[in-house]
């Protein structure tokens, strides 16, 4: 693991918890906004490129909004 692949997690993680933080936002669209910058940085790491950063935000934001809306619906009693 070198250093570029250590920043971009602590990125990732940061702008997790910053979006985390916006008590407006619905479990799915802070779900959309973490799985993206979660999968963007994983995407990077792993295909490296702009196209494995796309592709893996692409990916991590549609994962991330299916979990939080599944929260959401749990919390509303299970639609």
């Amino acid at each position: 693991m070198n250093i570029s692949t250590l920043r971009n997690g602590a990125l990732a993680v940061v702008a997790g918890l910053t979006f985390a933080g916006c008590s407006t936002w619905s479990g799915a669209e802070k779900g959309t906004a973490i799985g993206a910058g979660a999968g963007a940085a994983v995407g990077h790491a792993v295909g490296g490129g702009v196209l494995g950063t796309v592709g893996g935000a692409a990916v991590g934001g549609v994962i991330g909004h299916e979990v939080g809306q599944n929260q959401d619906e749990k919390k509303q009693g299970g639609k």
